[in-house]
């Protein structure tokens, strides 16, 4: 099946798509909006789905021939609480922004669920798409991934193999038009850990009566460095970073705490786990020595890293060059440090993730995600439909 001229053709539908949904960003998983969106656009289709999993998130089934071989094509739809600054005529009006490229997630898989529901007689398989929100995480615990899991995204059916994609400009060797793919990790964990030193307060002019918080801290900070730099082979990707100390209350009173947050990176759970280990003993070890304690809390709800299973990255590959040529289609020589909780999914079904360049130099689309002028090059947008498309219809005919 041919796929790249249907969605050619289709290009000003998905483009449209996703110019409407980047006027309506919303953020975590209170999307009301863009589910009732995609969920009208589904109805136009013909495809059954079930709405409000995991708050506002959408399983769309599009049955086959064979109903019991599934086949997951994944589409985050969530935006980020960042007022806009690009000056484009369909630009965010609500104070929210599409600053991550989901509204074009969101707009290509809808375009995928379109080009197969036109060949649904030819499918051998079942097809879920799944749209998520919530992919930037959520204040009030855990992600739309694994919300949508834990409400049964792909409990009935089960899916058997996945698919999903990012654009923009995440990789910076590669330009509109070409696909980046990977075996493996390509993307880390996301955990974010909290560390609350316990001292004791006292007046800043007697601090011999004082556990001072603030000193401990700043030991404990350069120790928590070591981890990385001492512990860690050097080969082997990891991160430790800390983004917020909180403490004091005045400028002559040494606080009795002081608590201090940061975030986790790395590329296997093997290395993820230590990590945790070691912070909560670095921390404790630092703490005591100077007469104080911790309390330690990690977590293990962020999403693992993204792990691309070697056979259908291979099948990722194949339908790629199927779209784009072989010339386009170029292996990600290094994973990214940034993590995406498709990695939930990708735990229950083996998949790939793939790269999308969606950032055009010429075009000035130069700025990185989460900056509120970014903007991505919309001559790319047929091309995540028609590979999505031709892995889906490829591998479901395999399976026959």
């Amino acid at each position: 099946m041919d796929f790249k001229e249907s969605a050619k053709k289709l290009h000003q539908k998905i483009i449209e798509w996703r110019r409407d949904l980047h006027r309506i960003p919303e953020t975590g998983v209170d999307t009301p909006q863009t589910e009732a969106y995609v969920c009208a656009e589904l109805d136009k289709m013909g495809i059954p789905y079930r709405k409000g999993l995991g708050r506002h998130g959408v399983a769309a089934l599009l049955e086959g021939k064979n109903k019991k071989t599934v086949f997951a094509v994944r589409a985050d739809m969530d935006g980020l609480p960042i007022r806009e600054e690009t000056g484009l005529p369909f630009a965010s009006e609500n104070g929210n922004m599409h600053a991550c490229g989901h509204d074009a997630h969101a707009a290509m898989g809808l375009g995928t669920a379109k080009l197969l529901s036109d060949v649904k007689d030819q499918l051998e398989g079942s097809v879920l798409f799944i749209f998520q929100p919530g992919e930037e995480g959520c204040p009030d615990g855990p992600g739309g991934a694994k919300r949508m899991l834990d409400d049964g995204a792909f409990d009935d059916p089960v899916p058997s193999a996945m698919v999903g994609l990012h654009t923009g400009c995440i990789w910076k060797d590669f330009v509109p038009g070409e696909i980046g793919y990977r075996s493996g990790g390509i993307m880390a964990c996301m955990d974010r850990f909290e560390i609350l030193v316990k001292g004791k307060g006292s007046h800043g002019a007697y601090p011999h009566g004082s556990i001072d918080a603030i000193s401990i801290t700043g030991q404990l900070i350069s120790e928590l460095q070591t981890i990385v730099s001492r512990e860690i082979d050097p080969l082997e990707p990891a991160v430790v970073s800390l983004g917020e100390v909180h403490a004091g209350t005045a400028f002559n009173i040494i606080p009795g705490e002081c608590r201090i947050t940061g975030t986790v990176r790395a590329l296997n759970q093997e290395t993820r786990e230590f990590l945790a280990r070691r912070i909560e003993e670095v921390a404790s070890g630092v703490a005591s020595s100077m007469r104080g304690s911790i309390e330690f809390k990690y977590g293990w709800e962020g999403p693992a890293p993204v792990m691309n299973d070697p056979s259908m990255t291979e099948e990722l590959r194949l339908a790629a060059a199927k779209i784009v040529g072989e010339e386009k289609v170029r292996e990600i020589a290094r994973p990214s440090m940034g993590g995406e909780d498709i990695a939930f999914f990708l735990e229950k079904a083996p998949g790939t993730f793939f790269f999308l360049p969606g950032c055009n130099e010429e075009k000035g689309q130069t700025w990185p995600h989460h900056n509120s002028k970014f903007d991505i090059d919309e001559d790319v947008l047929w091309i995540g439909p028609a590979v999505m498309a031709t892995m889906v219809f490829d591998w479901l005919k395999k399976q026959a």
